[in-house]
């Protein structure tokens, strides 16, 4: 099946198509010309063109995942638990869900999700991906396997052949694989960014140890790479789409699935791709992930929707691209590199992800602020900003609701309201339901996304991209911590600390800011959601 791109009511300025054409995008990409961005982009740009080789070099990866995944299942090590966060995490999710196994995504700091994930382990081997090496949170994790491998009894020969780790070359992480004698280290194309990196070990490796089919990716990826320098290509048109509808006023994308599509998960890869690339220097397209065209929040007058797996829906302005998954990947890698190019910004710098890294390294430091809650509405503490909590009365029966009619408020025109929630996506999955709910009461756009998952995703939109942003931080109570092996704090007091250094970077923006806190999870989420009806 090939990849087909539809378009439905998208304004296609001639300007921006005739100035394509005349300078040969297509074919100037595929070649790897690192011009193409500008003269600011063109050291990044340089050294973060390796995705285009993918579907060839990742080939000889194959063979030798096929080989480690039956080694692991003689040993009876058939359970896989990844540790990653961002573009190390989110390209296998998709693909496992899509090929219909099991793997264990780790992607969080919740000391309730990362005591459920050291389980069985007896059957469990640990896929450790990072590309820099030094994520705190993926460290983190490898530290407390290495701990609770050692509790249930293997030395220390028995459990580096329980890990297998995916990273650049010369990284920490590489370093330290290698003194632990990791059972096998993939060390990736450094050429390749985080982002973009689906096609690589870092989407492949995890996904292969778990059962997926990826010689089928590749194939896939490899058969739409062989037109990609054609200016008529379905990825170049999904790209003029994207960054035709920013030049037109449509600078949110709605990203959606259709029942009867077998990819499941795309949008929530799609989202880190697009929001990362595009979202700095006070612009960007802002991905909404939804649950279907028919889904709050699909339509408004901002939004382009884009559908996968099915052709433009009727619902216009919208896109519709339809094709396998490998194809997919690369057609939305080099989409969001076009569209960077009609945005006119570097698509593959991040300058504004490591800001909250760095407040959250200050508060382990340093310690937190006191911060006592405005007030206490059942199992919900109230925090914020002065741009949600003045002239609110939330002492009154109904504060939370009225507060929430604070937020929405203040949502500026062709604004958005982000919901960012750092809790259990496991237990407190119902807690994503708050999207929909507040999607319902306004006509701008609402993003979802589980902290600190987001941080390496949105987070990047949320600081550089245009200051148009309100924001609900979903906060819980940790009632079983956990210590991280051999440093100075827990997995809750890490949570925390990235919640408040985010709170930080965004209040240091003067961006409107609710943070609700909750006392009891499952009784807090219920009575969010009531005050919502």
């Amino acid at each position: 099946m090939s990849l087909s791109v539809s378009t439905r009511g998208v304004e296609l300025p001639e300007p921006v198509l005739a100035q394509l054409r005349q300078d040969d995008v297509a074919a100037r990409l595929i070649r790897k010309d690192a011009t193409l961005w500008g003269p600011d982009a063109e050291s990044d740009a340089a050294v973060r063109l390796g995705w285009l080789d993918l579907p060839a070099t990742s080939r000889s990866l194959v063979v030798q995942l096929a080989e480690l995944r039956a080694e692991l299942a003689a040993e009876g090590l058939d359970r896989v638990v990844l540790c990653g966060m961002g573009g190390s995490s989110l390209a296998p999710e998709v693909i496992c869900r899509t090929a219909g196994v099991p793997l264990v995504v780790l992607d969080s700091t919740d000391p309730g999700q990362i005591a459920a994930a050291l389980t069985d382990l007896e059957r469990t081997v640990v896929v450790v991906s990072s590309k820099s090496g030094g994520t705190v949170e993926t460290e983190s994790q490898r530290r407390v396997f290495v701990a609770s491998f050692a509790e249930a009894g293997l030395d220390e020969k028995e459990i580096g052949r329980r890990f297998v780790v995916v990273t650049d070359p010369g990284s920490p992480l590489a370093e330290i694989a290698a003194a632990m004698g990791a059972r096998a280290i993939f060390l990736a194309d450094p050429t390749v960014g985080g982002r973009y990196s689906a096609l690589s070990a870092f989407g492949l490796v995890p996904s292969a140890l778990a059962g997926a089919d990826v010689a089928a990716l590749v194939d896939e990826a490899e058969a739409l790479a062989e037109g990609l320098a054609d200016p008529g290509n379905a990825a170049m048109a999904l790209g003029v789409a994207l960054g035709c509808a920013f030049r037109t006023g449509r600078d949110k994308v709605a990203l959606a699935d259709t029942a009867d599509t077998p990819i499941q998960g795309f949008g929530d890869w799609a989202e880190q791709l697009i929001a990362e690339s595009t979202g700095k220097e006070g612009r960007g397209i802002l991905p909404v992930v939804v649950g279907s065209p028919a889904t709050p929040g699909a339509a408004a007058a901002d939004v382009l929707l884009a559908v996968v797996g099915a052709q433009a829906p009727e619902q216009a302005p919208s896109v519709g691209v339809t094709g396998p998954l490998g194809a997919q990947f690369l057609a939305w890698e080099y989409a969001v590199a076009v569209a960077g190019r009609i945005l006119g910004i570097n698509p593959f710098d991040q300058p504004n992800v490591t800001e909250s890294k760095e407040n959250t390294r200050t508060i382990l430091s340093a310690g937190f602020t006191d911060e006592p809650p405005v007030a206490t509405v059942g199992a919900v503490e109230i925090r914020g900003t002065a741009a949600v909590l003045t002239d609110v009365d939330v002492s009154l029966h109904d504060g939370l609701s009225l507060v929430l009619d604070a937020l929405l408020a203040s949502v500026p025109p062709r604004g958005y309201l982000a919901v960012m929630a750092y809790l259990d996506r496991i237990r407190d999955a119902a807690a994503a339901d708050v999207r929909e709910a507040l999607a319902r009461r306004t006509e701008h756009p609402v993003t979802f996304g589980w902290g600190p998952r987001y941080l390496h995703s949105t987070g990047q939109y949320h600081k550089g991209g245009p200051q148009v942003g309100a924001f609900l931080q979903l906060t819980g109570v940790v009632t079983d911590d956990l210590l991280v092996p051999d440093q100075p704090y827990s997995f809750g007091t890490l949570q925390a600390a990235q919640a408040a250094g985010d709170r930080k970077a965004l209040a240091d923006r003067a961006r409107p800011l609710l943070h609700l806190h909750l006392t009891d999870r499952r009784a807090g989420i219920r009575q969010l959601l009531e005050a919502l009806c």
